[in-house]
């Protein structure tokens, strides 16, 4: 005898033999393998492009040359001031005047001593004429006796006395000639102190050597004027400033006289060009810093004490270049990771010159080789990479 089931129990059993059967084809079905993603590694191209290879120094802004202006003349007090702090000044112009009036005086006393001495002269000189004629009657008289001794008229006494005669005679034109002698020297001393004093009249102007600019002025007037003291007026002379940096022994070796810089003053923006003047040829034993003087523009506003920064160029150059970022470096020299046909090779490159965000590539890659941006990018040589074109932006300046 046989049971009869509901008709919704036989649909049930029916779905769940056909969803067993779905399931069991899906399991000896295999699926197609799907193919492997490349990471996608940001790229950049080797390209020739101009490079510059300087050096950064800082330092401060000084005269190139300092001129201190001192009295000639001292113990003289200052009259007048003609020139005051950042005065323009040409070579020389009297800065200041001194008091004159005791350097007046003594020229006059020395003229009056001088009209004394050419009196004393003329006495001197007068007193020549008459030794001298004194000595000529005295040797006509030692002659007459000379003979009239030879004819027996006269004695030998009187010869004698004749001889001593003209002996002191000479002997008194000798002495007139050298009070002439004293008298003329007088004259030639009172001349040098007139001509001295001359010489400290004219330096009561106290006068400038060179043109410049003035930067000190410690003169007052009513001070007493001293060459021992501190300058009167201090001068830059021809207004010429210069910078003043310190650099690495490093970097002091690719300076030359000459080379053009690009100054900068702190807080400005202006870019002033300069030109290396001078460079130190001794470097600091401690320090190991050796100073280096550019010319700067005077007409660039700057001044005497700014700090200020340069760029010394050292070379400018058009060559084959990479960001620093795509390159590595370590002991063994520098690298950089190739892409070619998408794969990584890494290539060992040598480097140039690096200016700001990139450096030069002497050798080992050519124009147009694509290499990997990042040099850290987690990719080995052999690596097959999706390479993506780096955007300018995010390239080193």
């Amino acid at each position: 005898m046989f049971r009869k089931f509901p008709k919704s129990v036989g649909i049930t059993a029916l779905l769940l033999s056909l969803a067993a059967s779905s399931a069991l084809s899906q399991e000896v079905t295999p699926s197609a393998p799907a193919e492997p993603k490349l990471p996608s590694i940001v790229v950049t191209e080797a390209v020739t492009k101009p490079l510059v290879d300087r050096v950064i120094a800082t330092g401060t802004i000084k005269p190139v040359e300092e001129i201190y202006v001192q009295p000639l003349v001292e113990g003289l007090s200052i009259k007048t001031l003609n020139a005051d702090v950042g005065d323009e000044v040409k070579a020389d112009s009297v800065l200041a005047t001194l008091n004159d009036d005791a350097l007046l005086l003594e020229k006059s006393q020395l003229e009056a001593n001088r009209a004394k001495a050419e009196a004393a002269l003329a006495q001197y000189k007068a007193q020549v004429i008459e030794a001298q004629a004194n000595l000529d009657d005295a040797t006509r008289q030692r002659d007459r006796t000379k003979r009239l001794s030879q004819n027996g008229t006269s004695t030998v006494s009187q010869l004698e006395q004749a001889e001593a005669l003209v002996e002191v005679r000479q002997a008194q034109l000798n002495a007139a000639k050298q009070a002439v002698a004293v008298g003329e020297s007088d004259i030639k001393v009172v001349d040098a102190q007139i001509e001295d004093v001359d010489l400290k009249l004219a330096r009561t102007g106290v006068k400038t050597p060179v043109a410049g600019v003035v930067s000190l002025r410690n003169a007052k007037v009513g001070a007493i004027a001293s060459g021992t003291g501190n300058p009167l007026f201090t001068i830059i002379k021809d207004g010429a400033i210069e910078l003043v940096a310190d650099l690495s022994e490093t970097d002091i070796q690719k300076i030359k006289v000459g080379q053009k810089a690009i100054v900068t003053i702190a807080g400005g923006r202006t870019k002033i060009e300069g030109k290396v003047r001078l460079v130190s040829p001794t470097v600091d034993s401690t320090t190991r810093l050796g100073s280096v003087h550019i010319v700067v523009d005077d007409e660039s506003g700057a001044r005497a004490g700014m700090y200020a920064s340069a760029d010394i160029i050292v070379t400018e150059t058009n060559a084959l270049a990479l960001p620093l970022s795509a390159v590595t470096t370590d002991r063994n020299g520098s690298t950089a990771r190739k892409v070619e046909d998408n794969v990584v090779k890494q290539v060992k490159i040598e480097t140039g010159i690096q200016d700001g965000g990139f450096v030069e590539v002497v050798s080992g890659l050519e124009a147009g080789d694509m290499v990997v941006a990042k040099a850290g990018a987690f990719v080995r040589d052999g690596d097959k990479i999706a390479p993506v074109p780096a955007e300018p932006s995010t390239i080193s300046n």
